[in-house]
């Protein structure tokens, strides 16, 4: 109770109070607008959350992330373009719904599935913090840098048909994070005798690069598009009531999206893979999905909004960001010296306790700006695209400048903005290198520490959860040759 009370006082103030309101609303907006989504606007307000206290900063950031695919439902179901990348299966069953003059049920659906998973996976998770807590401290530097490989590894194999280009991307990603001054005896990597390397590659320029100034080029550069959205009917609130209807798929689906969302690497849309294939595998009319089927839609929006609040496990209790959003949230407590880990457990439940309730919170608050202002924000889809585009680049250049006052980090920026635009254009995924550069910097310190206390490699392996890691490691990497052997033979 102690605990919860110091936590309640934490959020109880105007300055989170105002962070938490402003990150879900502007998280929906910013969902509702194709082309945008989180990361390209967490991206463009890191530099500005870092003059916040570490909890006002977190608390936006949570909100943008928590909300925004509240509104990617929208453009989804209304016009056909989801709104943010994982609400590009909610397509399949929304949009036929709209077409069939179901768009406000639809929507009700889509809201409910979304509100419901929501608060599912922040119970779920207050329900584990006791657990978390006693577990936590029996994370060691050994069992962290296992983790993190093992996050690395889940990163590489989640990108199937791409697990070549994915390594690379994270290898390069682990190469960046070892330029400039390393941390033990402060001599220089890959500098080349450049001073404006000595401090290091900045992650929040290279992440303002591939996820904002990239996405600006895509939209400056294809033909003008201003799409338009569709009337809109009445009856929103007493719709979302059918959620009732479908509540085991509702349930099974937030439950995987929990359980993803726990796992690094993995995320929404393996989630969502899992979800709707339980419940078309399970429903009684499997010949509607892809052709209007609510449970389709549920599935969809219940799996991918129960990860964010999962996902902030690993970051946590490890310091181990499950992919690329949770990595830009890690910097926000690095810049404030709050160290994400066993400790935090340990010291600091009270401000876990106050992100998880900020969580809870941002459903309601979504929910409630949602059922008053779906028409409004179907406004913001009607954007013409290359006005979006101009708009992202100014204020991801002014973000980068920001940080430090450098010009280098507006040329480094500037720099992975080309990079990430071709890899866009070959297809090729982005969050990869992102998480090689945070993993690889937790890698390295951690390894480090842990080996001031190896005499052999067997040491390494000697405590139950460096063994189990380790299992988990050797089996991974076996199941895949072996995939990739039967893969040859069948040629």
């Amino acid at each position: 109770m102690d605990i919860l009370l110091s936590a309640l006082s934490i959020l109880a103030t105007w300055q989170v109070l105002a962070a938490l309101v402003i990150g879900s609303v502007g998280g929906v907006v910013i969902g509702a607008i194709p082309g945008v989504g989180p990361p390209v606007a967490i991206a463009i307000l890191l530099p500005a959350t870092f003059g916040f206290d570490p909890i006002v900063g977190l608390t936006a950031l949570l909100g943008i992330y928590g909300s925004s695919m509240y509104g990617g439902a929208i453009p989804a179901i209304l016009i056909n373009t989801p709104g943010t990348p994982v609400n590009a299966l909610t397509t399949y069953n929304g949009y036929p719904m709209t077409k069939n003059g179901e768009g406000v049920r639809a929507l009700a659906l889509a809201y409910a599935a979304s509100f419901f998973a929501g608060i599912f996976s922040v119970v779920c998770l207050i329900l584990l913090a006791p657990v978390l807590a006693k577990i936590a401290p029996m994370f060691g530097s050994r069992e962290i840098f296992l983790a993190a490989v093992l996050g690395i590894l889940l990163v590489v194999i989640a990108h199937r048909g791409q697990m070549l280009a994915a390594g690379a991307l994270a290898f390069f990603g682990i190469f960046l994070s070892t330029v400039g001054l390393e941390a033990v005896r402060y001599t220089r990597r890959y500098t080349f005798d450049q001073a404006w390397l000595a401090s290091g590659i900045d992650l929040i320029a290279v992440v303002l690069g591939l996820f904002a100034i990239s996405q600006a080029f895509v939209l400056l550069i294809e033909p003008n598009h201003t799409p338009r959205a569709g009337k809109l009917g009445t009856g929103l609130f007493r719709a979302m009531g059918e959620i009732f209807r479908y509540k085991r798929v509702a349930t099974v689906s937030a439950g995987t999206g929990v359980a993803m969302g726990i796992l690094p690497g993995v995320g929404e849309f393996t989630a969502q893979f899992l979800a709707y294939t339980y419940a078309q595998k399970t429903s009684k009319a499997p010949e509607m999905f892809g052709k209007g089927s609510p449970e389709g839609l549920i599935a969809s929006e219940a799996s991918n909004n129960s990860v964010p609040a999962a996902a902030m496990v690993p970051l946590l209790a490890l310091g181990i960001p499950g992919e690329e959003l949770t990595a830009m949230m890690l910097s926000v407590f690095y810049v404030h010296n709050v160290v994400p880990g066993p400790g935090l457990f340990e010291t600091r439940m009270d401000f876990v306790v106050a992100l998880y309730i900020a969580l809870g919170l941002l459903n309601v608050i979504v929910l409630a700006f949602l059922l008053a202002a779906t028409r409004p924000i179907m406004k913001t889809i009607e954007v013409p695209t290359r006005f979006l585009g101009a708009a992202i680049l100014v204020l991801s250049f002014v973000g980068a400048y920001s940080m430090r006052n450098s010009v280098a980090d507006v040329g480094v920026a500037a720099a992975f903005g080309v990079f990430g635009f071709v890899l866009k254009r070959l297809d090729l995924p982005t969050v990869p290198l992102i998480m090689g550069m945070v993993l690889g910097f937790i890698m390295e310190t951690r390894l480090r520490t842990a080996m001031m206390r190896v005499s052999s490699p067997l040491d390494f392996i000697d405590r139950p959860i460096t063994m189990i890691l380790a299992g988990l490691i050797a089996a991974l990497v076996l199941m895949q040759v072996w995939s990739a052997l039967k893969t040859l033979r069948r040629r």
